[in-house]
């Protein structure tokens, strides 16, 4: 676990000499835990989209369709936008269609990090009913997408498939 940390952490971490730390240090772990989440949605095969371990819990691709209405959500607080709310976990059930949807939504949170600066992520917005700084929105977003890499994950190793981060020669970072 502290080695997965590590990895996601380290290109964060040359943000730290920047004019805007902060930001720039949350926009690095963004990069790399939405690269892992796309990466995994990826490598998984369609005909385990619908599994899930028990009926209790989300399938693999309902979790994917979750994670990117949620960037929505997040992204679009930071943005000061209204939230698009396309309801992909209930409205895709395809990989293909749950794999666009998530690239989609990538795409949309990466305006959010890109334009995002110390001094912007300072300015307070609600998130859940409370006041949170739009950069507290954005961690927040990074640890709601690393709490479901670790769904996907163990999902992934009940189907003997290798997550992005254990593979031989992983490098975890900024998406390309």
């Amino acid at each position: 676990m502290r080695t997965l940390l590590i990895c996601l952490l380290a290109p964060a971490a040359v943000a730290f000499g920047q004019s805007n730390p902060f930001s720039a240090f949350t926009k690095g772990a963004y990069g790399a835990v939405s690269g892992i989440l796309l990466q995994s949605a990826e490598k998984v095969p369609a005909e385990d989209y619908s599994f899930k371990p028990t009926d209790a819990v989300r399938s693999f691709g309902q979790i994917v369709g979750h994670v990117a209405d949620a960037q929505y959500m997040f992204c679009s607080m930071a943005l000061g936008e209204k939230n698009p709310a396309p309801q992909i976990e209930k409205t895709k059930t395809t990989k293909a269609d749950l794999v666009a949807a998530l690239k989609a939504a990538i795409a949309y949170c990466d305006k959010a990090y890109d334009s995002m600066t110390d001094a912007e992520g300072a300015k307070m917005v609600k998130l859940f009913g409370n006041d949170t700084p739009k950069l507290g929105v954005l961690t927040v977003n990074n640890m709601h997408n690393m709490e479901h890499y670790g769904n996907l994950v163990t999902y992934m190793r009940l189907k003997n498939i290798v997550p992005p981060t254990s593979e031989s020669g992983s490098q975890v970072g900024p998406k390309k």
